[in-house]
């Protein structure tokens, strides 16, 4: 058992805290370069920096955010007048988290096919992220949906990858975030989609088993089960509810401290809506809370609105709460399509 034990248990309570999720802005410089530019923004260090700070000194954030998930550069930053990130982190009562893989590289042997690097020099860099202030970490392992894949070979070896980072986590006193990302790219069915996320959960619990990990000091981070976003037949937001679910319920050990979704490149409203769905039709019979970790489903539309005109920083943040707000109502199943409509005048 780690030494760490009961502090990870509290932190990942607080992690997946009633109404309240987490936020992902842990994209690499180069992926959010690329939103930027998409933008006209400068793709530069200061840029970003402003960005992250517009995003972390958002008034009340706090009330449905517990904690952002930083990359190395942002942990590292401070705000433009010179107060670092994770002061203002704390100050709010957030609790801070890091990315601590480094990408998705092609799988020798598996075409077509991704595995998640990072093991090497783990232990060192976990070490330094909590003696920084971090309390949480990431892991993001992508599987691919198309003609005969996912293989065998992939699942495993992205199991594995995850168990042996969440290990090292507990043992250095972050508690690991597991994400096994099911792609939505694809024409696949929801039903290809279950069976691939139902054979990708039971590995890498298998895999976490096996490594020792203590499930109530993890959160798992899932796609939902979803028709492929080019699929003719796209799946009604109460079928995605139910299916998701039920893969969850038969896959994910009852002691883990919380389930908290990533988008995947659904809308910011589709997102919303099916975790609202999944609390309203099925949060009596979960045996842990389910809630959200979003990245551009919360953050897209504070990005279009700044587009790196600091007069528009307010307006901004404004929007950036909006969503926040909207997400926290779903996690407790209270989120409704008025609530978009306030965000239209805002």
């Amino acid at each position: 058992m780690s030494r760490y034990a009961e502090e990870l248990r509290t932190t990942a309570k607080a992690m997946v805290a009633r109404g309240k999720g987490i936020l992902a802005m842990d994209e690499s410089n180069g992926t959010c370069n690329k939103r930027f530019d998409k933008l006209g923004i400068p793709t530069t260090e200061e840029y970003r920096q402003i960005y992250r700070s517009l995003i972390l000194q958002t008034p009340e954030l706090s009330n449905y955010i517990s904690g952002p998930i930083l990359y190395d550069e942002t942990i590292r930053q401070t705000t433009p007048d010179g107060v670092p990130l994770l002061k203002i982190i704390t100050d709010a009562g957030m609790i801070p988290g890091i990315k601590v893989d480094t990408g998705a590289k092609d799988l020798a042997g598996c075409p077509n096919e991704k595995v998640t690097e990072g093991l090497d020099g783990l232990r060192d860099r976990i070490a330094e992220y909590y003696s920084m202030g971090a309390r949480f970490a990431k892991w993001r392992a992508v599987i691919t949906i198309g003609n005969g894949i996912p293989s065998r070979g992939c699942i495993k070896a992205n199991a594995h990858g995850l168990a042996r980072y969440a290990a090292l986590c507990q043992e250095g006193g972050l508690v690991p975030i597991v994400e096994p990302e099911v792609l939505i790219d694809g024409d696949h069915t929801l039903e290809r989609c279950w069976n691939v996320t139902d054979e990708t959960l039971h590995e890498v619990f298998n895999q976490l088993y096996t490594q020792n990990v203590a499930f109530d000091q993890m959160v798992l981070k899932p796609s939902m089960v979803i028709s492929g976003k080019d699929c003719p037949q796209q799946a009604s937001v109460e079928e995605v509810a139910k299916a998701t679910i039920s893969c969850l319920l038969k896959n994910v050990p009852a002691t883990v401290a919380g389930i908290a979704f990533l988008s995947g490149g659904q809308s910011k409203e589709q997102s919303s809506a099916h975790l609202n769905a999944m609390n309203q039709m099925f949060g009596d019979q979960c045996p842990w809370p389910v809630t959200f970790s979003y990245a551009r489903a919360i953050q897209q539309p504070a990005l279009d609105y700044w587009a790196g005109d600091s007069s528009r920083i307010s307006g901004a943040q404004t929007r950036l709460l909006k969503r926040a707000q909207c997400n926290g109502a779903a996690s407790l199943g209270e989120y409704s399509s008025e609530m978009e409509k306030t965000l239209a005048t805002v």
